[in-house]
């Protein structure tokens, strides 16, 4: 599914991109602008199922973060969310962890910086963790879940597990004391990972 485009219709169109994690998506969108500003359609269920993410949105999030704060890397155990991420202000680096057993990327990563001037989304599959280090003075992220929160289905992997090696552009982020706290991919039973069939 690598880059590939189409007009769904006469006014706007998408270019999608497989990055190398099976499934997890780079979308770039049109933007229309004029002096008074920009249009964006940021989502559209008919011209997503086309290129394959035919996914259902349940619940929608946004966050607020300062310079040099790193969430991350998360998921849900038996609740597996699928995540599409656009920044609608500032710009992070976003990651997304392969934590699917089966997949031929397990324990692999890739990330993609994000900006609110760049008309970009990044689509993670369920079983893929989502980790995100700001690199502006503020950053605001929209997300879109393919899943329900459930409280006490959360799991994490070290944001600086050497044995996965993310390169994150800081070495001294901000992080919450939960996540500096999570177990290296290696020590994490199989029944603690996503439970993607």
């Amino acid at each position: 599914m690598a880059n590939t485009s189409s007009t769904c219709s006469e006014t706007y169109s998408v270019k999608v991109t497989e990055s190398s994690i099976p499934g997890m998506l780079i979308i770039d969108l049109d933007r229309y602008e004029d002096k008074r500003g920009f249009f964006m359609e940021t989502y559209e269920r008919r011209r997503y199922k086309k290129y394959g993410l035919d996914a259902e949105f349940v619940q929608d999030n946004q966050s607020l973060s300062c310079r040099h704060t790193l969430r991350g890397m998360h998921y849900q155990i038996r609740h597996p969310q699928g995540h599409l991420v656009h920044v609608i202000r500032g710009e992070v680096f976003d990651v997304g962890l392969d934590l699917r057993r089966k997949s031929p990327t397990f324990g692999k990563w890739y990330g993609v910086n994000l900006n609110a001037e760049m008309p970009r989304q990044v689509f993670l599959p369920a079983g893929v963790a989502h980790g995100f280090c700001v690199l502006s003075k503020e950053a605001e992220i929209y997300y879109k879940c393919t899943e329900y929160y459930y409280p006490g289905d959360e799991g994490g992997v070290l944001w600086n597990d050497p044995d996965v090696g993310i390169e994150w552009p800081t070495k001294h982020g901000i992080i919450k004391r939960r996540d500096e706290n999570f177990p290296v991919l290696k020590d994490i039973c199989d029944d603690q990972l996503p439970n993607f069939q």
